[in-house]
Order: structure tokens, then C-alpha cells, then sequence
């Protein structure tokens, strides 16, 4: 994947240039963003394309050059105006005037082969009016740690953007929680809009009720089309952001992903998760697991995101408040926990193994399998993994069988926890035939992936990068979360 500088392609030879691209935010007019330049870097090499998701476009991985990728998301050609969307947002609590598209833009929309509209949204592209000082770049680092918390929490079924590109630049940075100079790139994420909670905010800070409903009609015509022709499709707007919202935080839960910042700013409208910085994975199942190293006070730890993003859907209310009836918000919010226990549920019975929702130990097996990753704080990822691995039919022989040869569990030593744990499990698997019981290893493997993408091994493939220019720890890595 790296590259020379190559020539120009004409735009209609660039499949990447020739998508056709549409005005749909544009054309609300420049209340919601400026019109900016894209910086001009010194080199570029291509890092990362994504392939998989070309097809969603219409395109070929065949047919699209590495040169394509180069030319429309590194030297930005052909493609303008950009737009660095004007937002402001809750930050650790506090209310920020001074916020928008810092080191971004939206490069352009997309309708995709399945009738959805999508957004090409740059990070690291320079300067912009709300850099506030910044220099509006992205380290090398900050671009694989982004594509890798894409692909990865894709493969474990959330609702996510998705990187179609990174570039290296060629610029030296400094930044203080990186060891400077470090290497810089641009990326383009891919995702369903970059409208957020604190677009919305800005415009009730503002007092334009009028941009407020100008908004949130384009919101539902384009990314909640089923409600545009409901009387009460405000209402039913907000009620239905809720619930993707809700679900959306049990899939990170279930995942066990930490997000890291949860600001207004970093909400989507859509309920699509994005915007992926000092983010973590969980190495043990513990609630006060905290991955941004500034936030001191344990506001976005793990175990803190659901009641997080029910206290932003709250915020989101008192600009909507000029537009959908207080109790209709009141209402719909009431239904947040029920949609998030509904789809944490479900999700952990899949990682279990059981599509089936209707298990009857179900809420049973649930408990206790929090409470074995609670008290023994092994590895939360690396357990299911080896459920998938070892699962075998001779485990409804006896409970004894039961993770019998994995790894972990030995190392924790004996738990009455997970003799009873062995045991219900063990039980279960004893209401179900042979062939069902290849259906729950297909289960299990969809759904845990051998591949984890804990700290130490982020770092793993990043040193083989700075130590010798070798990427291929990376796309191993990537290749395993596909």
C-alpha cells in the first residue's frame, strides 16, 4: 500500500471523484457551517483503503486505484466547497460555545447502493475557524488507532463509521501525549452524518428556533424517512433516537468498549458511534475502567456510559423543547432503560452462544456470567474468545467438561462462581439436540472474535511502524476483525 506520488488522474477516470455527490446539507444554507480549504501536504502514502466497504458505494475494489485514493482524499482535487460544521456541545459537564469541525470538514455525501445518504468526513485536514490554535492534524498514530477501533467494534456488531482511507503526510508534529516529533495522516471516516446532539445545541444557544426546525426536518427526511409523513413525527423522532441510542451503548457494553469522551459533541444524531480517540477496550470486567487519562474523576468510565448518554439524550431536550412537546420528550426518554437491557441482554446471550432471546435461564446465566468476570478479572475478551475456540458437544456430558482446555480459566484457580457458572451452563446445554448445538458454536464464533485489540496489543503493532516502517502487524490485525 505505499505509494510514489503519482499524476494526476483526470476526475472522471477517479471512481472515488466520480461518485455522484450531493448538496443535502449544503443546500440548508450557511447557518451550519464555512466554507474551508484543505491543507497541502508535503508527501502521501497511502496506509489503509477500505475494500469492504467499497461495495456499498457502488464500486469494485478492482476498479478503484491505490492513486484514486490519493489524489481525492490526500491532495483533495476536484472536490469542493468543503463544509466545517459549526456545533457546540456539554464537555465534561461544562457547556462550550467555542466548538466545530477543528481539524475536519465534510469532503462530500454519498447515496450509497442501499438508498442511505453518507457522509465522507475528513480528520487531520488543517486548519479551519474553529482549530482554536490547533494545528488541525491528526498523528499517524491517532489515524491506525481510529481505523482499528472502527473495524473491530464492526466486527463485534456495533453501529459504527467506518475509515474508507488513511494517508500519510509527511508533516513532523508535537503533541504531549505522544513522543515528539510524530509521524501525521488524514483520514476519511465514513458514516451516516456528522449532525450531532451540539449542532442543536449551538442553535438554541443562538435563540433560532427556526434553524432548530429547519434541522430537524432535513434530520428526519434523510436519516428517519419511515416518520417524515407522521403527524406527530417529532415526537416519534426523538422516541426513536432514544432507542437507537440506548441500543448503541449496550453494543459498546457488550463489547466491552469504553468510548472515552462522551461531550455532546461526540453524539450523532443518528445514533451511529464515531469520533474515536483515547478510547479503550476493557483488559477485566470492571465498571470503573477509565480510558481517557484526563478524566479524572471517572466521568466517562465504563460503567458510567449508559447513564452518560441518557443524561446527553436529557441536554438534547432543551433544544428540542421549541419544536416537540415537553411531555412527548419526557415520554420517550422513560423508554431508555428498557431498550438498553433488552439489547445489552441479548447481545451477552449471543456471545454465549444463544441467538434465541427467549432462553429460559437466560437472565440466570447473564448474572452469573458477570458476576465469575467480575470476581476473577480475567481477561473479559480473551474468556469468550475461548469459549468460541474450545466449544465442544461433549460439554453437555458432564459440567466438569465445560471450557475444559481453554487457557484463562484455569488461571484463576477454583471459584465456586464458576463451578456454578460450569454447572448452568452445562444444564442448558442439555435442552438443546447435536445439530443445535452446532448452531451455538457458529454463534459463539460470529460473535467473539480470537482478535482483541487491547492496549498492549495496539502498541505491539505500532512498534514494528516507528521501528522499521512495517505495517504488516497492522493489517494482520484489521484482517482479523473481518
Amino acid at each position: 500500500m505505499t505509494l510514489a506520488e503519482t499524476p494526476n488522474p483526470t476526475t472522471s477516470s477517479n471512481p472515488l471523484l466520480s461518485l455522484k455527490y450531493e448538496s443535502a446539507l449544503e443546500s440548508l444554507g450557511n447557518d451550519y457551517y464555512d466554507e474551508v480549504a484543505a491543507e497541502e501536504f508535503p508527501q502521501h502514502i497511502l496506509r489503509w483503503r477500505n475494500n469492504a466497504i467499497l461495495p456499498r458505494l457502488g464500486l469494485e475494489a478492482t476498479t478503484v486505484k491505490d492513486e484514486d485514493f490519493i489524489h481525492a482524499f490526500g491532495k483533495f482535487q476536484s472536490r469542493k466547497p468543503f463544509l466545517a460544521l459549526r456545533y457546540h456541545g456539554y464537555q465534561f459537564g461544562e457547556y462550550n460555545p467555542h466548538l466545530g469541525d477543528g481539524r475536519g470538514f465534510l469532503y462530500g455525501q454519498v447515496r450509497g447502493i442501499d438508498g442511505e445518504l453518507y457522509d465522507f468526513g475528513t480528520k487531520g485536514s488543517g486548519r479551519t475557524p474553529y482549530s482554536r490554535g490547533g494545528d488541525g492534524m491528526l498523528t499517524l498514530k491517532g489515524g491506525v488507532r481510529e481505523v482499528l477501533a472502527a473495524e473491530a467494534l464492526h466486527r463485534l456488531g456495533v453501529k459504527t463509521s467506518r475509515c474508507l482511507s488513511m494517508i500519510e503526510t509527511g508533516l513532523s508534529l508535537w503533541r504531549g501525549d505522544e513522543p515528539s516529533p510524530t509521524r501525521s495522516s488524514v483520514m476519511i471516516r465514513m458514516s451516516k452524518s456528522h449532525i450531532r446532539f451540539g449542532t442543536f445545541e449551538r442553535l438554541h444557544y443562538l435563540k433560532r428556533p427556526d434553524l432548530t426546525q429547519k434541522l430537524l426536518d432535513h434530520v428526519i427526511d434523510e436519516y428517519y424517512p419511515n416518520l417524515k409523513n407522521e403527524d406527530d413525527k417529532y415526537a416519534l423522532f426523538y422516541a426513536e433516537l432514544v432507542k437507537r441510542v440506548a441500543e448503541l451503548v449496550a453494543q459498546w457494553m457488550a463489547a466491552g468498549f469504553c468510548h472515552a469522551v462522551l461531550n455532546t459533541d461526540n453524539m450523532s444524531i443518528t445514533g451511529e458511534s464515531f469520533d474515536y480517540g483515547p478510547y479503550a477496550f476493557i483488559p477485566s470486567y470492571d465498571l470503573y475502567f477509565t480510558a481517557a487519562y484526563f478524566d479524572y474523576y471517572r466521568r466517562y468510565c465504563y460503567g458510567q456510559q449508559p447513564s452518560i448518554c441518557h443524561l446527553n439524550l436529557e441536554l438534547l431536550q432543551e433544544p428540542l423543547k421549541a419544536i416537540i412537546d415537553l411531555a412527548d420528550l419526557h415520554h420517550g426518554l422513560g423508554k431508555f432503560a428498557e431498550y438498553y437491557h433488552l439489547e445489552y441482554r441479548n447481545l451477552m446471550l449471543k456471545k454465549l452462544g444463544f441467538e434465541d432471546s427467549n432462553l429460559a435461564e437466560g437472565d440466570d446465566l447473564l448474572d452469573l456470567t458477570v458476576t465469575f468476570l467480575k470476581d476473577s478479572q480475567i481477561n473479559y475478551h480473551q474468556f469468550f474468545a475461548d469459549m468460541a475456540q474450545t466449544f465442544s458437544i461433549k460439554w453437555r456430558d458432564e459440567p466438569g467438561l465445560v471450557m475444559n482446555g481453554c487457557e484463562i480459566v484455569p488461571s484463576v484457580g477454583s471459584s465456586n462462581i464458576f463451578d456454578n457458572w460450569c454447572l448452568l451452563y452445562h444444564k442448558i446445554l442439555n435442552n438443546f439436540d447435536p445439530e443445535q448445538m452446532q448452531t451455538i458454536s457458529q454463534t459463539l464464533a460470529k460473535y467473539n472474535p480470537q482478535a482483541n485489540l487491547l492496549r498492549p496489543v495496539i502498541e505491539s503493532i505500532w512498534q514494528p511502524i516507528v521501528e522499521s516502517d512495517n505495517w504488516q502487524p497492522f493489517y494482520d490485525l484489521v484482517k482479523g476483525f473481518q
